[in-house]
């Protein structure tokens, strides 16, 4: 089943105006099906960096790919390469001065600290960059937001033919980044150790982070803590969401919330295999506000700002929005088919003063809910979200 990505056309834009532009995202997420996608519109070479027989060809990198200048070329991996930017720098400043000023080099990547700390610097001016989601609820179309929210949006996770099969796709996966994708990238760090600290960050899904409760737990001190913690946000599986920050003179809760991003890799981790588990565990409203978040941000337009709102008063919001032009929504998340709202919810609203206020919830009837708010569905509030671009 192919699903068009909603990044397409941002990607192809990008590719117009710039000599390289590094595409980022989890491993599975679809970023070469993507790539493959933009290759069928234009003159294009695909090399695998973890491929053998395609790190051989760029042995020479500058004149392998001087051959090519005529062509996209597409670099999957790339972070296995981190030589190969001095060359990209020189090509592309080459194919400058010979009128060739964009649409050069498609880098792919599965962790994003290694392909920022290489090209920052290197490829300054150059490059543009764009992450790659797994699937969204809008990708996903009308009736697939709860298989969206129980399996997660990796594609082959999410369009498998059964909950069991999906199940055993996403164990597979986790597996994989613990005993061969990070001790790849360095890390010394044993598989089960890190299993267990993805697990516990699992089952405090959307809690404030208690770096020394979970440093007790492991047996290990607060600064590796952060160091495990660092390593998952940077591979983009999991998100920190920061506190809001204003000089209102509130106390304000200073510590981030952390989610692990997938909420299928939520349920890996924590062996909830079906609906009706999940419905009956304590991860249940938490999970769906991590899904939500998530979708949210992916539809987000670029440089859109995610916080939480929480004050030692009692005031509270789930999601706080701030768009590139400064104003900010205010989203609160439940899971319930009728959803009310708290006191803290409305004196949060009353110190942040946001543009828009919304509750999403799991219907698909919009309507207000409190004045200056209103209760709507995930995919309605996605529409509104992605609106933001124009």
């Amino acid at each position: 089943m192919m699903i068009n990505r909603r990044l397409q056309s941002t990607l192809e834009q990008l590719l117009n105006l710039y000599p390289a532009v590094a595409l980022l995202g989890p491993r599975q997420a679809g970023k070469t099906t993507l790539a493959w996608a933009i290759a069928d519109q234009r003159a294009s070479i695909y090399l695998d960096l973890e491929s053998t027989v395609d790190q051989a060809k760029l042995q020479n990198a500058e004149l392998y790919l001087t051959e090519h200048q005529d062509k996209l070329v597409i670099l999957d991996e790339v972070q296995r390469a981190p030589g190969l930017f001095q060359n990209l720098r020189g090509v592309i400043d080459q194919g400058r001065r010979q009128g060739r000023r964009s649409g050069r080099f498609l880098l792919l990547g599965s962790a994003s600290i290694e392909l920022l700390q290489q090209s920052s610097e290197t490829l300054a001016g150059r490059i543009a960059y764009l992450e790659l989601t797994p699937l969204n609820a809008l990708e996903l179309g009308e009736g697939q937001t709860e298989t969206l929210w129980l399996r997660g949006g990796f594609p082959d996770s999410v369009l498998a033919d059964s909950n069991s099969i999906s199940m055993k796709w996403r164990q597979d996966f986790i597996s994989t980044y613990l005993e061969r994708d990070i001790p790849q990238l360095g890390p010394r760090i044993p598989a089960e150790t890190l299993r267990r600290f993805w697990s516990m960050l699992a089952h405090n899904q959307g809690e404030l982070l208690n770096a020394a409760k979970l440093a007790a737990a492991l047996g290990v001190d607060g600064k590796t803590v952060a160091r495990y913690l660092d390593l998952l946000v940077d591979l983009l599986l999991v998100r920190r969401l920061k506190p809001w920050h204003t000089n209102s003179g509130k106390r304000l809760v200073k510590s981030p919330k952390t989610y692990v991003r997938d909420s299928g890799m939520v349920h890996a981790l924590l062996g909830i295999s079906d609906k009706e588990a999940l419905l009956g565990h304590p991860v249940c409203g938490r999970s769906w506000e991590g899904m939500v978040i998530e979708n949210c941000l992916s539809v987000a337009p670029a440089h859109t700002e995610a916080s939480f709102y929480r004050s030692s008063a009692g005031a509270e919001c789930d999601l706080l929005l701030t768009f590139p032009d400064q104003t900010t929504w205010a989203i609160e998340i439940k899971r319930s088919l009728a959803p009310s709202l708290t006191k803290g919810f409305y004196f949060a609203q009353e110190e942040i003063k946001p543009k828009a206020s919304f509750v999403v919830y799991p219907g698909a009837e919009t309507y207000p809910i409190a004045k200056d708010t209103q209760a709507m569905g995930l995919l309605s509030l996605l529409n509104k979200i992605a609106e933001q671009h124009v």
